[in-house]
């Protein structure tokens, strides 16, 4: 009898432990279940829909197309953010169109269960061939979006007329890191990010209960913290809550675990490649790839952007004094980032 006891309290725990896990179906946009489809939307080869907006001059009379990566947390009206920031004189005059897509299971994107670091930069070639915006393009990568820029240059480079990378979020486990200079950057962030980090890097499956349970606390990304913003961030505040108030549930929409903790898995997970060793896909110096970094950003580490740069020279890197991860919405950065990606302004520094 006892043994039967066990057994069943045995099976009782495995099932509460599996449930508790376990991720729950994401809510597709257009199923019964699910948020209503209101965006544009391409169908992809693998049948999942990409939903997207475009900003900017008409596509067909534009000198300048431009997709731009949105971050964690975040979906395709981000780019408003930015653009509406640019100088009408400055897009007008150059021309520039920019879309804007949701990426796999934020926004209204269809999740992608599979999705990898080479899967996204095919989403992005995939869409541009079906807007049309011909042989070559520009991206343009904020945070967590920054860092999926580096699979453009890595897998579809021959697409690319130029690439800006904003703030790109840092895999710590990346190979290359003098020890001393990862290590530092990693315990500086809060210890409930160091926890949140390992368990998406080392035990992945269990990336959902760690950061839904309430034992103890999970990823302050996930949790929408402000304790990780600069002094120049919480400055911005006030403008990006503005402009993001309207569209604030968007992002995850579908569900948390397909959207930004899937996310944390890929993104610090054991990449199939190595920043630190690409290679100048770029031999004659037609295209122009650059970095920007505030030194007091407290979720991408200056330290380690700083070795980025150095490793990889053929990147021009813009240290900005004083600005934290949320630089891009302050007066004036919109139009010193794309005129400098266009080649039109120089970088003082």
């Amino acid at each position: 009898m006892l043994k039967k006891i066990l057994l069943v309290c045995f099976m009782g725990i495995f099932a509460w432990a599996y449930q508790a896990i376990r991720p729950p179906p994401p809510k597709i946009c257009g199923s019964a279940d699910g948020p209503p489809v209101t965006a544009s939307r391409i169908k992809l080869n693998d049948g999942r829909y990409l939903a997207y907006k475009e900003y900017g001059v008409p596509q067909e009379t534009a000198k300048h197309k431009i997709v731009f990566i949105h971050g964690i947390n975040s979906c395709r009206h981000d780019a408003a953010v930015i653009t509406a920031s640019l100088s009408p004189d400055l897009v007008e005059g150059q021309g520039i169109y920019i879309v804007s897509f949701d990426r796999p299971g934020y926004g209204e994107s269809d999740p992608h269960p599979s999705r990898t670091l080479k899967s996204l930069a095919f989403d992005i070639e995939e869409l541009a061939d079906q807007l049309g915006l011909g042989s070559k393009f520009y991206v343009i990568g904020f945070s967590m979006g920054g860092q999926m820029a580096w699979t453009c240059l890595k897998y579809i480079p021959h697409r690319l007329a130029g690439a800006v990378l904003l703030a790109p979020v840092v895999n710590y486990w990346w190979p290359g890191f003098p020890s001393n200079i990862s290590e530092e950057a990693y315990y500086q962030q809060l210890p409930q990010d160091q926890w949140a980090l390992r368990v998406a890097h080392y035990i992945p499956w269990l990336t959902y209960w760690w950061n839904t349970q309430k034992l103890f606390p999970f990823s302050s990304v996930i949790g929408y913290s402000t304790s990780v913003l600069s002094d120049q961030d919480m400055e911005l505040m006030p403008k990006l809550y503005s402009i993001r108030k309207e569209f604030q549930a968007l992002p995850r929409q579908q569900g948390d675990f397909e959207s930004a903790m899937r996310d944390l898995i890929i993104g610090f997970g054991n990449w199939e490649f190595n920043p630190l060793q690409l290679k100048n896909p770029f031999s004659k110096s037609e295209v122009s790839v650059h970095l920007w970094q505030g030194d007091e950003d407290k979720l991408a580490p200056v330290k380690l952007q700083r070795y980025i740069s150095n490793q990889l020279p053929w990147i021009q890197y813009h240290e900005l004094t004083g600005a934290g991860h949320m630089f891009p919405y302050a007066d004036g950065m919109s139009d010193s980032i794309m005129q400098t990606l266009l080649g039109i302004w120089k970088d003082p520094s």
